[in-house]
């Protein structure tokens, strides 16, 4: 029609508008403010473990690490993270799949439970496990007529390792598992497949770089803890001592080259848990913008 004007679409593009409005100095301030406090806080104090490590040599170092007491404090931390990691995934699997895939009474009591570790002091839950299993404890003289050992022994250091790291999982399960829903085990199921399958080639492949996060997470609080091994532990030398432990006793005894040398092993596997965790992380968010 001869009163229509064509309509004009413009070819500019358009700008995109600002995550903030705060001007730059401010935005400048706030960034050098979070890289001070983690220079200051977390930078410095490793960069200063290290310096004290090599501080009498390299020989010293290597001696400090090898020497049969803190060898047997490496092999242990390990043996617990060993077996503390495996049960707490499969607890965590476990309870996460109860939270999310069925209604039933007391969840959430189940999840206050869960929780129950970050509330609870870790030398109160070594206390607990004193309570429980010690020589006077309530299990203590049935364990004592039997010949069997918990407390101040390894038994009782992988329980409190337990007790304090078996959140991690559940808690990088749970919100995931309930996004995802339940309709592809739904689906499953209505196509015959049994629960198990559907476990296993459904719900798992799912929730996999979740609970390897999760994992990752407990194995890091596994290999550092201090509070409740200590309690449970009776600090025997080349026995029940773990890495925190027997880097404690050195720097009681003022060899501050030895205990900063064990210390330097214990933030190289932090380190390394820190590179693994930042994988998944991008596996993950690889594996979802492939499914959008």
């Amino acid at each position: 029609m001869a009163g229509n004007v064509p309509i004009q679409f413009s070819t500019v593009p358009q700008k995109q508008p600002a995550g903030t409005s705060d001007p730059k100095w401010v935005q400048w301030l706030l960034i050098t403010i979070a890289l001070a406090f983690l220079g200051l806080f977390l930078f410095l104090p490793l960069i200063t473990v290290f310096i004290q490590a090599f501080a009498k040599g390299v020989n010293v170092y290597i001696e400090a690490i090898t020497n049969p007491e803190a060898l047997s404090a490496i092999k242990l931390t390990i043996l617990v993270a060993l077996i503390a990691i495996p049960l707490n995934a499969i607890f965590g699997i476990a309870s996460a799949w109860a939270i999310t895939k069925f209604q039933f009474r007391g969840k959430n009591i189940l999840i206050t439970l869960i929780d129950l570790p970050f509330a609870v002091s870790p030398v109160i839950a070594g206390l607990v496990f004193i309570l429980l299993f010690g020589s006077r404890g309530l299990f203590g003289e049935w364990l004592f007529d039997n010949d069997i050992k918990i407390v101040f022994a390894v038994p009782g250091i992988v329980l409190a390792t337990i007790f304090v790291t078996f959140p991690f999982v559940s808690r990088e399960l749970i919100p995931l598992m309930q996004a995802q829903g339940t309709a592809e085990e739904e689906a499953s199921i209505t196509l015959g497949a049994s629960g198990w399958k559907t476990f296993w080639y459904v719900t798992l492949p799912n929730i996999k770089w979740a609970l390897l996060y999760g994992m990752i997470l407990c194995n890091a609080r596994a290999i550092g803890e201090f509070g409740a091994v200590s309690v449970v532990s009776g600090h025997i030398r080349g026995l029940t001592n773990t890495m925190p432990l027997h880097i404690e006793i050195l720097y009681g005894e003022y060899q501050f080259a030895a205990a900063f040398a064990v210390a330097s092993l214990m933030s190289l596997m932090a380190i390394f848990t820190l590179i693994i965790k930042s994988f998944l992380e991008w596996k993950a968010k690889k594996q979802i913008s492939t499914e959008i």
